[in-house]
């Protein structure tokens, strides 16, 4: 199980650098950016793939968006100089604490 958990990790990785890419790509015309969004993906979706023979698609993919949707509002806020309002701020911390309560307390992520 923690092979599947070390898998998801990566996938969440791969996805937060495509997703990051995906803002200095402008439409598809720079080369690079959108090789590295591309293949991040791709690559994400693969290892998310993987991971499905040991946990479930819903505990997977809450844990893929939830931490994912948290690393890329940090990366907005370190690299981009995105500020989130107040009402972002709640939102982020309602899906933490929903990713938290399923891994805690989910008869289902206890595959």
């Amino acid at each position: 199980m923690i092979k599947s958990y070390l898998l998801l990790l990566i996938a969440i990785i791969l996805e937060v650098i495509a997703t990051s890419s995906l803002k200095s790509c402008e439409h598809f015309t720079k080369l690079i950016p959108t090789i590295i969004t591309i293949v991040g993906y791709l690559l994400s979706i693969y290892f998310l793939s993987l991971i499905l023979k040991t946990i479930p698609l819903g505990i997977a993919y809450a844990f893929w968006a939830g931490l994912g949707i948290v690393l890329i509002l940090l990366i907005g806020i370190i690299v981009f100089k995105e500020i989130p309002d107040l009402f972002a701020i709640i939102g982020l911390v309602l899906i933490i604490t929903g990713v938290v309560l399923i891994h805690l307390f989910s008869k289902t992520s206890r595959y």
